[in-house]
């Protein structure tokens, strides 16, 4: 069963056939496991990468010689598969082992198991301090609060730990329990909490009084499984409160799910392309929007060079629709689509299945999508935002700031309105 597709989505295992290359001898080789998931793997990559050709790299005898080695454990077998998939040139189909399939899954689904806190190291003390606890988390009904400081983490203490270290030892199994000591105003106590799954916020929003404009901001971190939902609940709220236009901000987005990118895509435009993909075979996909807007008020949106993927697929529907000004720096240039395999040992294995074009047909691989206005960050700006994450989309982030002038500009005699409910959301695949 296929869940989704595009970069950091996920489907399910396939089959493995070998009706077409197999031999008796390699039928018997197979029969060793380490064999049976490298072919496993070669057969998906034959059957669906989108190259037919595989970068005039002759594919078969790849399997022949993968099938004709020893291998001692897995680990030999990853490093070979991973070294075959090289010689395809393609950054996107990969290779992924257990663990690296296991976080992949936990990131496009947008979920994990935890207790639901935001960590950081506190830049003059070195100790880590909650940022927030997630709404609806064991965390915050354990009582934590920002600003506490995580003295130990099941007695193990967190003097000089970094928040990546942390955060895994809280991590965990659902239904198990993890126990800290928190300090809070110069206090220290115990508290142990029940480990759930939390549902990651991908979408964080804000209602900006701008001089004497109401702004709907939006910062679309990935395209999870549940952002399109958090961004509808995000541009109900934000439109009731009568704003007068939105900023939608996909600087530093990764991308992720494809059909999270569509369903996005159709919040924001009532009518129109959104994408148009071909696979190997050159059989064309066009997806659009179908009349379930969510609203029609002035919007920019917001990139950089790391915005890619489903990042620009709804940049690129938004802007070759008209529907949106897009302000910042061009984008970083994914113009690919994968697949994503689960296989039978656990691991995964990422694969390019297509390639897509925004709705006027342009190709943004390698080049990306320059905005409308172009507004680059100088290197203080950098380091000024990256030293206080607090003045991102404040009048002193210049991109912000220039998206609000441009959204004054927009919003001069434009109607506030939104659109009325849909009953449904269709699928684009």
């Amino acid at each position: 069963m296929q869940i989704a597709l595009y970069s950091g989505a996920i489907a399910a295992a396939v089959g493995v056939s070998l009706a077409d290359v197999g031999t008796t001898s390699v039928r018997a080789a197979l029969e060793d496991s380490p064999k049976a998931l490298i072919d496993e793997a070669w057969q998906i990559v034959n059957r669906e990468y989108v190259d037919p050709n595989f970068n005039n790299v002759n594919w078969r005898s790849v399997r022949q010689d993968l099938l004709n080695r020893n291998y001692t454990s897995r680990q030999q077998a990853y490093k070979a598969l991973q070294a075959a998939l090289e010689k395809l040139n393609d950054p996107y189909t990969r290779f992924m082992d257990p663990k690296q399939f296991e976080a992949l899954t936990s990131q496009t689904s947008g979920e994990l198991s935890g207790i639901g806190i935001r960590l950081e190291q506190d830049e003059r003390t070195k100790n880590l301090t909650v940022v927030e606890p997630i709404e609806n988390s064991p965390a915050l009904k354990a009582g934590l609060q920002t600003g506490d400081e995580i003295v130990t983490i099941n007695d193990r203490s967190t003097q000089g730990m970094n928040v990546e270290t942390a955060s895994s030892l809280i991590r965990g199994k659902a239904g198990t329990r993890v126990s800290l000591k928190v300090r809070r105003n110069g206090k220290l106590f115990n508290v142990s909490i029940i480990r759930a799954r939390i549902e990651l916020p991908t979408v964080r929003y804000s209602l900006k009084q701008e001089n004497n404009r109401r702004i709907g901001y939006i910062r679309l971190n990935e395209f999870s499984s549940h952002a399109s939902e958090q961004m509808q609940r995000a541009i109900r709220d934000l439109a009731s409160k009568k704003v007068d236009g939105f900023v939608l901000d996909l600087r530093g987005n990764p991308g992720g799910l494809l059909q999270s990118s569509i369903e996005i895509s159709r919040m924001w435009m009532d009518r129109g392309s959104i994408v148009r993909t071909v696979d190997r075979k050159g059989k064309s996909e066009q997806v659009s929007a179908n009349r379930t807007a969510l609203t029609n008020l002035p919007l920019v949106v917001l990139v950089d060079g790391n915005s890619a993927s489903s990042s620009e697929i709804l940049t690129g529907a938004l802007m070759d629709n008209k529907r949106a000004t897009v302000v910042g720096a061009t984008t970083f240039g994914k113009a690919l689509v994968q697949s994503v395999h689960s296989l039978s040992d656990g691991s995964g294995l990422a694969v390019t299945i297509a390639h897509y074009y925004t709705p006027k047909g342009t190709d943004i691989s390698k080049r990306g999508i320059d905005p409308d206005i172009k507004v680059e960050l100088t290197e203080s700006d950098r380091a000024r935002l990256s030293a206080n994450p607090r003045l991102i989309a404040t009048p002193s982030d210049p991109q912000y700031a220039r998206a609000v002038a441009t959204l004054a500009r927009l919003a001069k005699g434009k109607p506030a309105s939104v659109m009325p409910q849909a009953s449904t959301m269709q699928e684009g695949f």
